[in-house]
């Protein structure tokens, strides 16, 4: 076999064996490594491109050796979740580098960080005031958890009393002009209500970038041509201006009437009506 030949196999053959061996070791492996995943990685590495490149070794000495670093990561997760001391060793701790709004200076010398390695972290944040953070803890994977003083929190509706609707995952029905029947049938539509929906838009299959399902059951588009504008569904906005037109004639009619047990009888509905749109305003209104 020429040497060229022999190189694209074993490089192959390495690439593939990595990808089976990082499939095993599984997500954590490629979002946030320990010491000893870190130092396996690149062990790993090495020894496959010493396999793709050295024509003189055997295949299998490369393999059985990536095997066995392989197995190390598999075995200290094992370990670690037997024992938290070992768990400790092998993962690190996290260290509290803001407490109390105070930047705590030992501890950032202790993981040999800068006050502008700090100040980075906290603008990744979006905090770019150290006054603004109550508490800091920089974890194990080396990103930086920042909790705000209670003042400087987004306010949320909880917050403010409100009831707002609950989130609801967004099904992608259309995909570069195909209709997708999977998210579409959990969804528990069909392809007669999509092109029911491209019909009221006035837009053709061909021309839908992306489609998506979004809260209220309505179907939004996003087109090939950024020039055309799609119309939005107003069918949730005129039930809740219907609701409330309603609301507004039961209290005129309470107000017209002369006969005070009618009069009783549309103020008790305008109240109750009122109660309802409260309810639903959260649905309709986005």
């Amino acid at each position: 076999m020429p040497d060229w030949l022999n190189i694209v196999v074993r490089s192959i053959g390495a690439l593939l064996y990595l990808l089976l061996l990082t499939k095993i070791l599984g997500k954590r492996q490629i979002k946030q490594l320990t010491y000893i995943e870190y130092i396996v990685g690149i062990t790993i590495g090495s020894i496959a491109a010493f396999m793709a490149t050295e024509m003189d070794g055997a295949i299998y000495h490369s393999l059985i050796a990536m095997a066995i670093f392989a197995i190390f990561p598999i075995l200290m997760e094992w370990l670690s979740l037997k024992s938290k001391i070992l768990r400790d060793f092998f993962e690190g701790k996290s260290t509290v580098l803001i407490k109390e709004g105070k930047i705590l200076e030992d501890n950032l010398k202790k993981e040999r960080l800068t006050s502008e390695d700090l100040m980075e972290q906290l603008r990744i944040k979006n905090v770019f005031q150290v006054a603004d953070v109550e508490f800091a803890l920089l974890e194990t994977s080396g990103e930086l958890s920042v909790l705000l003083k209670s003042q400087n929190q987004p306010v949320t509706p909880m917050h403010l009393e409100l009831t707002v609707s609950p989130a609801e995952e967004g099904q992608t029905v259309i995909m570069d002009g195909v209709i997708m029947d999977e998210p579409l049938a959990l969804a528990g539509l069909n392809r007669r209500w999509v092109r029911k929906e491209l019909g009221k838009a006035g837009v053709a299959l061909e021309n839908v970038f992306v489609g998506q399902i979004v809260k209220g059951g309505e179907l939004y588009l996003d087109l090939y041509d950024d020039k055309i504008t799609v119309p939005q569904s107003q069918a949730m906005k005129q039930a809740f201006a219907t609701l409330k037109k309603c609301q507004a004639d039961l209290e005129l009619f309470a107000l017209d009437t002369k006969d005070e047990r009618m009069k009783l009888s549309y103020q008790r509905d305008s109240v109750e009506l009122q109660r309802i749109i409260d309810q639903v305003k959260p649905f309709l209104i986005r």
